[in-house]
């Protein structure tokens, strides 16, 4: 088992590094594998819409973004850690996921996805909702927890404070693991399920 996590933040070691680092010690301990990506500091543009990776398997941009995309196609769970700015998730990490869901062509369906917030007080639940809908849209189930995936901390460092956030990263590691393993153990004995052919309408109409 492995799980890939990415640290939206630009602060390598705040809250939500803190956040992440306290799922980091219940994967070890639950014996699967992890690795860190910080792309909160990077600079990253967002999707152009210009196709090319269609035709070219990979983003136009060579950047972190196609640097990631193998390792997230050989990973059995993704976290995504965010700060709450202006009531929603950093706009570099938005930039990385638009990217690197769209252009990476791979199935990812069954690869469990779990996002996690930081804030001051408020904004956690909308950028919660945000980063899971990257998840939805690609048939990845979500990991769970005892309460929303949120921690919080003001000054950087502060989230250490948080026993229910933190307890809250350490039930939610546990859960996913679980699900990671059990998906493992029925993909083995019944396979995915069955995929029809997409159908791709929408709403314009000729009259």
């Amino acid at each position: 088992m492995k799980v890939l996590m990415i640290n939206g933040s630009p602060h390598a070691k705040g809250n939500t590094y803190i956040a992440l680092h306290e799922m980091e010690q219940v994967f070890a301990a639950e014996g699967v594998e992890t690795e860190l990506i910080h792309i909160g500091n990077k600079d990253i543009r967002g999707c152009i819409a210009c196709g090319s990776c269609a035709k070219n398997g990979k983003c136009v941009f060579e950047d972190l973004v196609n640097e990631t995309a193998p390792k997230f196609e050989t990973c059995d769970g993704l976290v995504v850690g965010s700060p709450v700015y202006y009531a929603s998730a950093n706009a570099t990490l938005i930039a990385f996921l638009d990217r690197l869901f769209y252009s990476t062509g791979f199935d990812k369906t069954m690869k469990v996805g779990a996002s996690v917030v930081a804030a001051r007080r408020g904004g956690l639940s909308a950028t919660f909702d945000e980063m899971n809908k990257y998840f939805t849209i690609s048939g990845m189930p979500v990991a769970s927890s005892q309460y929303w995936n949120s921690i919080h901390g003001r000054t950087q460092g502060e989230a250490v404070q948080d026993a229910e956030g933190l307890q809250t990263m350490r039930t939610l590691a546990r859960n996913m693991t679980f699900l990671m393993k059990s998906i493992a153990l029925g993909k083995e004995k019944y396979g995915l399920p069955e995929k029809e052919a997409p159908e791709r309408t929408h709403f314009i109409r000729t009259l």
